[in-house]
């Protein structure tokens, strides 16, 4: 009898429990995987920054603030993200016009707009917003995509595409063409139709290498052939092997990296902080937190294949693939199955605006999921 009541109690709190999660629209499951994966993170930064206080610090009022926007976000109904949807793509374009003009320039790029309190790159805000606009505008039309959807699609995904590799910024551009191209493969594009735009862009490389500036051509030439440059271009991909070679199968231990605390490592706090984890945690961390990554994935899918509508299924769908695709192009980079590019591991890499708009994009999940909830309870 004892033990009955003690299960009913137990039943009893972890309704309570989702009910509370149920009224601030927050995602339990999505929440644990995200938590799990900043702490991680974190504990990877700290080694990898050279056991930096200040560095931590910094990291941490990132995620605060980025927990916040995750909340804020929850709290917005997917109906009202419907109606935002044209308003927030213009206001992206019409930002990345403007960085051309005036943007600041840092690294060799003119990606940011400073506005004296407060410095951000509009790319990223696009991450949200052409998955979101595709999105509103497939939910008007019937499914499968049409071919005057598709030219559509493309136009809106080009725009903002080649606005942010002329700052130069190749990578983001790329990952904003993945993010439109997701919500496309959600759509329902035809195989027959992906393999002839496959071919297509094939084709168009020679066109693509004349436009791409020099030391572009010349990352994709080292990710031929390393060795061809191994104290230039080179290095940073042979010292990222070297770093992710030497860790084993279980690693050399936390804080006892070398390249990394040697400054052998280029970027290790950032872009190849992925090395850094395979060194000093070896084959088994890797996959771990490949793992924790993977999770957090299967959570969006699942949000995806639960939503109530086009809209909510092709959001939830594209934003997830973008983070799949976001940690995917970081990995292959660091791993050198991939040309080297600028972008961060998400949730581990050392900076804020990447992080803001994932954190936004999660707190967009969670609202499509408690919404969802909500509407058919």
């Amino acid at each position: 009898m004892a033990f009955t009541q003690i299960i009913k109690q137990r039943l009893t709190s972890n309704e309570t429990r989702q009910g509370m999660l149920q009224k601030l629209h927050i995602d339990g499951p999505l929440l644990l995987g995200l938590l799990l994966l900043i702490m991680l993170g974190l504990l990877i930064l700290y080694s990898a920054s050279g056991q930096s206080i200040n560095v931590i610090q910094q990291q941490t009022m990132r995620i605060g603030l980025s927990l916040l926007l995750m909340f804020g976000f929850a709290q917005v109904s997917p109906v009202t993200y419907q109606r935002w949807a044209p308003w927030l793509y213009s206001i992206g374009v019409i930002l990345l016009f403007v960085v051309l003009f005036v943007g600041h320039i840092d690294k060799g790029g003119q990606r940011w707009l400073n506005l004296g309190f407060i410095r951000f790159q509009p790319s990223e805000m696009m991450k949200l917003a052409i998955p979101m606009f595709l999105a509103s505008h497939f939910h008007k039309v019937h499914l499968p995509l049409s071919f005057r959807s598709i030219i559509f699609a493309a136009f809106i995904i080009a725009i903002p595409t080649v606005l942010t590799a002329k700052q130069p910024d190749l990578a983001t551009g790329i990952l904003l063409a993945t993010a439109g191209c997701c919500v496309l493969l959600m759509g329902g594009l035809s195989w027959r139709l992906i393999g002839t735009l496959t071919t297509l862009a094939a084709l168009s490389t020679p066109i693509l290498w004349y436009f791409m500036h020099d030391y572009q051509r010349q990352r994709v030439l080292t990710f031929l052939n390393p060795g061809r440059d191994p104290l230039g271009n080179g290095y940073h991909i042979i010292q990222s092997k070297i770093a992710i070679g030497s860790g084993g199968l279980f690693g050399k231990g936390w804080l006892n990296g070398t390249q990394s605390h040697l400054h052998f490592l280029p970027e290790h706090s950032t872009d190849f902080i992925f090395a850094v984890c395979g060194e000093e945690f070896g084959f088994v961390g890797s996959v771990l937190l490949i793992l924790l990554l993977f999770t957090i994935v299967l959570r969006g899918l699942y949000i995806t294949v639960r939503a109530q509508d086009t809209f909510t299924r092709l959001l939830a769908g594209g934003l997830t693939l973008t983070f799949f695709f976001s940690f995917f192009f970081n990995m292959g980079m660091v791993t050198g199955i991939l040309p080297v590019a600028g972008l961060p591991l998400p949730l581990v890499s050392y900076g804020g605006s990447s992080m803001v708009t994932l954190m936004a994009s999660f707190g967009i999940l969670m609202s499509i999921q408690t919404h969802r909830k909500l509407l058919t309870s």
